[in-house]
């Protein structure tokens, strides 16, 4: 039931020590507040590492030819290992737990893009579908690549957004036609990318695979292929497999490094998101000893009241205060100084990381490895209630020894 005189007396008590409830107040509301600053700024760098990773898939192992550097069954070290067409079939149809393969080439040599008095020096590729899937390119103006394009070897070209700016302006390229070495292809989309150099892998041309091999004289060539694991599988498997099936075919030793180049990007992404685990695990640590600092102090505080008011609380029983009355009092005033405080801490902290956050928006700004600092409110308010629990038994410890005081002790106490 509540207990209006009780509450006014608890109001009326801290006004009267309005610093020793400060300072109370602030050792809670600052071991939640760098609670959730912490929280939120290893969030922020998880999101920032995490991005320059890109849209692309986690799971993806990248594959291209190389040249033997250790001699095989009589065969000499330094061959050429050239991959195929038939190489991506069999892969397709022997390697198990497969999800998707998709080959990349590349025109050689040095070229320009045209489109009308415009021209600019970039990259042109020739992929399937899936590869810019798996790679991270995502459609920006138009579509990308598509598997009619592929099987109609069609002369459609996809490019970045970088590139689509130097050629077009503030033209929409889509449905205009640009040149590629002597020959014309229609503009059917426009692409973006993230994560690390972004901007720069948007300078960039893509062309049906099928239709780089034809036209640009690369036939049963495949320069680089990409291929994902299914769910649940690792990438380390699948990479195992794939490179005992190529060293069957091409006739190269298992423990040649440099037969084929291999990039296996799940094995990448588990150890930086394993350096993260540790990095989460420190945060904890140091927020919770923050926490337990501002509990140590909300005791020691409650300590210092229950003496400096026992011949207060002598009175009290004197006059037929129950023990009952005299442990919620001082329970209650300690529930009240670290919720309050605690929810001050919450308050500011996310508050900070919102300002933070907008800053960054609203300014364009992009730091390499920071991106979206945030915190799990859940955790926050968990941490807070925490917090509180741990005041009130903080101050039950007091309140039951200034219960148990006999009066006449009370009353002669200094």
């Amino acid at each position: 039931m509540f207990d209006l005189d009780k509450w006014q007396e608890i109001l009326g008590t801290m006004q009267k020590n309005k610093l020793r409830t400060f300072l109370t107040a602030f050792g809670v509301f600052w071991g939640i507040f760098m609670l959730v600053l912490l929280l939120g700024a290893g969030k922020g760098l998880e999101n920032g590492v995490y991005n320059r990773f890109g849209s692309g898939a986690k799971n993806s192992i990248f594959v291209w030819s190389g040249k033997t550097a250790v001699a095989h069954k009589g065969m000499k070290p330094g061959r050429e290992i050239k991959l195929t067409n038939e190489d991506l079939n069999a892969i397709n149809h022997e390697v198990s737990n497969l999800n998707k393969i998709a080959p990349r080439n590349r025109v050689m040599g040095e070229y320009t893009i045209n489109y009308k008095k415009q021209n600019g020096s970039y990259q042109v590729f020739g992929a399937e579908p899936a590869f810019m899937e798996m790679n991270g390119e995502r459609a920006h103006r138009g579509r990308l690549l598509n598997e009619l394009d592929e099987k109609e070897k069609r002369k459609v070209v996809v490019i970045g957004e970088q590139a689509a700016t130097v050629l077009f302006g503030e033209q929409n390229p889509i449905g205009e036609y640009v040149n590629i070495r002597g020959m014309y292809f229609k503009v059917v989309g426009t692409f973006k990318m993230g994560g690390n150099n972004g901007a720069r892998r948007e300078e960039r041309a893509y062309i049906p695979f099928s239709t780089l091999q034809s036209t640009f004289n690369q036939p049963n060539q495949v320069q680089m292929m990409v291929l994902t694991a299914q769910n649940g599988v690792p990438a380390k498997e699948v990479e195992d497999k794939l490179k005992s099936l190529l060293g069957q075919r091409h006739k190269f030793a298992a423990d040649d490094e440099m037969a084929i180049g291999v990039e296996n990007t799940e094995a990448e992404f588990q150890k930086v998101m394993g350096l993260f685990s540790g990095i989460r695990a420190f945060v904890w640590i140091v927020g919770i000893g923050t926490l337990i600092a501002g509990i140590v102090g909300v005791s020691n505080i409650m300590l210092i009241i229950v003496k400096e008011r026992t011949r207060e609380i002598g009175v009290r029983k004197a006059l037929g205060a129950t023990p009952f009355s005299i442990v919620s009092l001082i329970l209650q005033e300690s529930v009240v100084i670290t919720a309050f405080s605690g929810y001050m801490g919450l308050l500011a902290g996310t508050g900070l990381l919102a300002l933070l956050e907008y800053a960054m928006v609203s300014s364009g700004a992009e730091m390499p490895f920071f991106a979206n600092p945030e915190v799990d409110l859940s955790v926050a308010l968990s941490a807070t209630i925490v917090l509180v629990i741990s005041g009130a038994i903080a101050g039950l410890m007091p309140a039951l020894k200034a219960a148990n005081i006999k009066p006449i002790e009370a009353l002669r106490a200094d």
